[in-house]
């Protein structure tokens, strides 16, 4: 990868490569040459980010289903749609983003070689894709009970605002956990028709969830973050930033245990409860497992711990499943 303020090297399949990319990506390699910087811009290069939207998500609705009882076909569909929506709005919100932070995202070591800021986009041409990309997730979201669609139209809010955060507050990462975990009301009420105390409790897991894995990602960033004066957790807490991420598994694994009692404390299958419980068991072992990788000096670690979210999110999923299913 050649130096940040040097051109890419000449050979087409990899020009434009975003620093950090998945070594090896599909976009990098498959996709036609003209649709690469859109691509980039959506941040499919980069599917963490898709995973750490859609997984809240399943949650949502998987614990709604626990709540009920009872599964159903439209449960299945509410599934993929939000999978489907999750992949689109990442893009537009990644897109709007990019947008905004266009001048910062020059000034960054990590980010100068993305879309805009490296000249492979247009602002114009940027806010026609993030248009596009939000009106078919749009679509999709229509499919959906009423209560959801308008929890959905909510999110843009959210959304708009996250870029900004950064600017006037040391907690952005707050306005990140609630557009990135605005799918657990989604999908709890996609299913139930109404929210309660057990989405609302989920939903705050989730936030704190959020909170312990941007928080590792910022520190890659916070040398030159320092420089522009962009703020962030990783530099508010800084060499405190483990007592802090400990604070966070905890509240995040006592959070997602209460909203799971609050759901099924009626119901008689024991079992089930107990398997249920399992979920936040398992992700409080994985967050304790990338404390003891996370190097807040070496970027590469913080990166790679980050990444590491996807297969935390997806233990309570298959706790949660399992446990409908008993």
């Amino acid at each position: 990868m050649p130096a940040p303020d040097e051109l890419p090297e000449p050979n087409p399949a990899n020009s434009g490569t975003v620093k950090d990319a998945v070594a090896g990506n599909w976009v990098d390699r498959f996709a036609p040459v003209a649709t690469r910087p859109y691509l980039r811009l959506s941040r499919v290069d980069r599917p963490i980010g898709t995973w750490l939207l859609y997984i809240p998500c399943v949650w949502g609705v998987l614990l709604a289903m626990l709540g009920t009882g009872e599964p159903r076909l439209l449960d299945l569909w509410i599934v993929m749609g939000c999978g489907i929506g999750a992949f689109l709005m990442r893009g537009a919100g990644c897109t709007w983003n990019d947008i905004t932070d266009r001048n910062i995202d020059g000034s960054v070591e990590r980010t100068r070689s993305r879309p805009i800021p490296s000249g492979q986009v247009s602002v114009k041409a940027a806010l026609v894709w993030m248009v596009v990309q939000a009106l078919v997730a749009f679509a999709i979201l229509l499919t959906f009970p009423l209560p959801a669609i308008i929890l959905g139209i909510i999110a843009l809010g959210p959304v708009a605002i996250y870029p900004f955060a950064k600017r006037f507050t040391w907690w952005p990462q707050v306005f990140l956990g609630v557009a990135f975990n605005w799918g657990i009301l989604l999908g709890y009420a996609a299913h139930r028709g109404h929210l309660d105390g057990a989405a609302i409790t989920l939903f705050l897991a989730g936030i704190t969830w959020t909170l312990f894995y941007d928080t590792i990602y910022a520190h890659q960033d916070k040398e030159d973050d320092a420089l522009i004066g962009v703020k962030s957790t990783a530099r508010l807490f800084g060499d405190n930033t483990l007592p802090a991420l400990r604070y966070f598994l905890m509240l995040t694994v006592a959070l997602m245990g209460f909203a799971i009692v609050l759901t099924m404390a009626g119901h008689n299958n024991i079992l089930s409860l107990v398997v249920a419980l399992g979920g936040p068991w398992a992700f409080g072992w994985h967050m304790t497992w990338q404390m003891k990788q996370f190097d807040a000096d070496d970027p590469d670690s913080c990166l790679r711990v980050f990444r590491s979210n996807r297969d935390a999110g997806l233990l309570p999923v298959l706790f949660f499943a399992a446990a409908l299913f008993l």
